[in-house]
């Protein structure tokens, strides 16, 4: 039966020609190393030095020791440790690589030199140099999975200080200006940006969506969705990497405002979410908060919208569908024309006389201060724009029953604070 690994059919023998040599090797290895990889040619002190050393002499001193042995590597430690230094260090594998690159080099043809001198046949010495080869793959596939464990601890970690940064910018009020500024430090986000826009994604996942914003944003899953807060946003070219980092999925933009505000762009976006959601703040899937206003002023207390949209239309709930709704869209005709009939009659495709006499009953109806007040006159306005929103988010008609209306909106109603 074949052997599992290359070394496993090679003869014992060669280990005790190789041994006597292995710290001869282990320092012509670490010399090659310094001279042909340019991160490493520094002194052997610290940590550094003591890995560099512990790992070329584990690493041969093993693999002399599996010869004629057909069982896998029994320790990769020490290969770990070695990628866990290099992200700390800050660098990449690509120094560690070529390191294992020029061992390999060095300890074949150290191995290649014994083997003349003692006489071993050349197709032991081509096996040994597969075998050599394999085992350093082994290593440095243990350095690559160290590296990447190591890396995934740290962006756990960094994530995880990034989430309570954006938590506290986002929920304290005052805020302290050293505890901010301990806390970006920490999630790698020192100084903070002069502005910050908050961006409301529903479920999407934030930082995901923060790594294609500009650089410096963060994301994180904030009850009852996820935010991003977008470093910048106003600055060249910055508009259109957020709308790409979005693509086609509902967002809302809040205002941009400096960091010390940072929570009143999250409660103006999270207050915007749920009506955007719903259809009511256009058809662009990234809505901006500064352009909807009055959607968002009367999305701020959904009982006393309520309550306003009962009592200004409250009295069409008795009509049938389609006299209500003839009377509701010659009300809004008539406020849009700033109660010119003429051209209110023109927006319905109706005579101006028609227009009259459905204005008249409604001022029966709805009482003269309605229709003639400054103050009454808003109100319905507000109203109108109220029952519109509802019906694009719930398609129920905005004008019913004022218990029905106010107690639906109350179980919505945020605390104070909360809005």
């Amino acid at each position: 039966m074949a052997p599992t690994y290359p070394w496993g059919d090679l003869p014992i023998a060669l280990r005790d020609l190789l041994r006597p040599g292995l710290a001869g090797v282990v320092q012509e290895v670490i010399a090659a190393v310094r001279a042909e990889v340019p991160e490493y040619d520094q002194p052997l002190e610290g940590e550094f030095g003591s890995l560099i050393s512990q790992g070329v002499s584990v690493a041969l001193e093993q693999f002399v020791g599996l010869l004629g042995r057909d069982e896998d590597v029994p320790d990769l430690a020490t290969s770990a440790r070695l990628g866990r230094a290099e992200l700390r260090a800050g660098r990449t594998l690509d120094a560690l690589q070529s390191a294992y690159r020029v061992g390999a080099r060095v300890a074949w043809r150290e191995s290649a030199r014994v083997g003349a001198a003692e006489g071993v046949e050349s197709t032991t010495m081509y096996r040994l140099a597969e075998a050599i080869f394999a085992y350093i793959d082994r290593l440095a596939a243990a350095s690559v999975a160290g590296f990447t464990e190591a890396d995934a601890i740290r962006a756990g970690a960094l994530q995880a200080r990034r989430h309570a940064l954006l938590e506290l910018l986002a929920r304290a009020t005052p805020l302290d200006r050293a505890e901010i500024d301990r806390r970006a430090q920490e999630a790698g986000l020192s100084p903070l940006p002069r502005q910050v826009a908050a961006l409301a994604v529903g479920v999407s996942d934030p930082v995901r969506i923060a790594r294609g914003m500009p650089s410096g944003s963060i994301g994180a899953a904030l009850e009852p969705v996820g935010v991003v807060l977008v470093c910048d946003p106003d600055g060249p070219g910055r508009p259109a990497r957020v709308r790409a980092a979005v693509r086609d999925r509902p967002a809302v933009l809040g205002p941009t405002v400096t960091w010390q505000e940072a929570q009143v762009s999250v409660t103006r976006a999270l207050l915007a979410w749920p009506v955007h959601a719903a259809g009511a703040l256009g058809a662009d899937s990234l809505a901006r908060t500064d352009d909807h206003p009055l959607a968002l002023l009367l999305a701020a207390s959904p009982r006393l919208t309520a309550e306003l949209v009962a009592r200004r239309l409250g009295v069409l709930a008795g009509m049938s569908d389609g006299a209500r709704e003839r009377a509701i869209a010659t009300l809004q005709a008539w406020l849009d024309a700033h109660g010119d009939v003429s051209v209110a009659a023109q927006a319905l495709h109706v005579h101006p006389q028609t227009v009259r006499y459905r204005l008249n009953g409604l001022r029966e109806l709805l009482g003269d201060p309605a229709l003639d007040e400054p103050v009454a006159r808003l109100e319905l306005a507000l109203a109108l724009q109220a029952a519109a929103a509802l019906v694009a988010r719930t398609g129920r008609s905005g004008v019913g029953a004022s218990a029905t209306g106010a107690s639906e909106a109350a179980a919505d109603e945020p605390p104070p604070g909360k809005a």
